[in-house]
């Protein structure tokens, strides 16, 4: 695959910013289940997160595929992308369907860094993956609308000014397709905290900063509304797939991460007065992973050319979150394997990635229900669900 001189110059730029960022920043942060503010400010700073807002708005006006080489470059650098990536699908809704007077009010603020937009908040615990059936409602009320509900999830939102809420603004009930009903809001999370917008932080198995949102007669202006009323499902649909390619970017960078560290370790390791590396034993899994990894690379850049020709990419994105997420979570476990017991050392940052690898079979999209799509919409199956 040749790359041009605008993407390979990408490239260099973020190895070069990952680099202030080694092992030992990552290994604290993870120790202390901090934030990264300074290397998010350090994107931002060097104008990555803004890639694709427009240049009349402070962005670098980029397309989906050059989004997805900063992303995967992050990861393959060691570094970790989740602190910053909603950031990049997220902008596709308030891109493609907010009004004019939305536009100029927040991306300026986004691209430059004053505001950070990190926050979607769309899964629910009754509901999971079934959005449809989510349970959070905006009423109108005048030149507002009433919020209640609650949100699980919702990653970075102790560390976002703004949050893209999916929220039912027709009861289920009386529509006529599933599909409508739903709308999308960008809420200034800043006015909202302690007036109706209350923030738990959820600990688990990797540092993600992950929370519960609760929204308790929140009210927001009606200027906070993207597009039309009801017709928010849609609206997310389109971001979802450019969240699929970039996520399944990341994964990709993970696999080169893995693949050289276990690469290096194997040419490295002496043991019964030869290298590791030496052995089939260990080459062949190495070399299994690089054709996946491969394989996936390819598909990832497909799904963002179709995404960047304007048409419809269902197919490819999901594809693509399948292929590289299994990918990412095959080198992690053969680069383990290969370390042996060092791959278990907090020091190796080999047991940290491998923890960050696992999320992405399970999300944004779990690998059974990309196979039901795949299944029902590209193969004509059955509906399953």
């Amino acid at each position: 695959m040749t790359e041009s001189d605008d993407i390979a110059e990408i490239r260099r730029a973020v190895q070069a910013l990952c680099a202030e960022f080694p092992g030992d920043y990552w290994r604290e942060k993870d120790r202390e289940r901090a934030y990264p503010g300074e290397f998010v400010d350090a994107l931002t700073k060097a104008g990555f997160l803004a890639a694709l807002i427009p240049e009349e708005f402070g962005g670098s006006g980029l397309k989906l595929d050059a989004a997805a080489v900063i992303m995967e470059e992050i990861q393959a650098s060691g570094c970790n992308g989740a602190s910053a990536h909603a950031q990049m699908y997220i902008m596709n809704t308030l891109l493609r369907y907010g009004s004019v007077a939305q536009k100029a009010q927040y991306l300026p603020g986004i691209a430059s860094g004053a505001l950070r937009l990190q926050a979607f908040g769309v899964s629910e615990p009754t509901s999971g993956t079934d959005t449809l059936s989510l349970r959070t409602v905006a009423v109108r009320d005048g030149d507002t609308y009433v919020v209640n509900g609650q949100k699980i999830w919702t990653s970075r939102a102790e560390h976002s000014d703004l949050m893209l809420l999916l929220a039912r603004t027709t009861p289920r009930e009386q529509v006529t397709k599933k599909t409508e009903g739903l709308s999308i809001f960008l809420v200034d999370m800043r006015a909202a905290v302690g007036n109706g917008l209350t923030i738990k932080p959820i600990r688990t198995m990797m540092n993600h900063s992950t929370t519960e949102v609760f929204f308790d007669d929140l009210r927001i202006p009606a200027s906070s509304l993207i597009g039309e009323e009801g017709k928010g499902f849609r609206y997310i649909l389109s971001g979802m797939n450019a969240e699929r390619i970039l996520i399944a970017a990341e994964c990709v960078g993970d696999a080169k991460w893995f693949i050289r560290k276990a690469t290096d370790y194997a040419r490295d390791r002496n043991v019964f007065a030869r290298p590791i590396g030496q052995n089939q034993g260990v080459q062949f899994p190495i070399a299994r992973c690089y054709a996946q990894m491969r394989a996936a690379e390819l598909m990832v850049h497909h799904a963002a050319a179709v995404y960047d020709a304007g048409g419809n990419p269902g197919e490819e994105a999901n594809m693509a979150k399948l292929l590289a997420s299994e990918a990412s979570w095959a080198a992690a476990d053969m680069c383990v394997q290969t370390h042996g017991g060092f791959g278990f050392a907090e020091e190796y940052d080999v047991e940290r990635k491998f923890r960050e690898a696992r999320l992405y079979t399970v999300a944004p999209i779990s690998t059974n229900l990309i196979l039901s799509y795949l299944a029902e919409h590209v193969l004509g199956l059955p509906r399953s669900y």
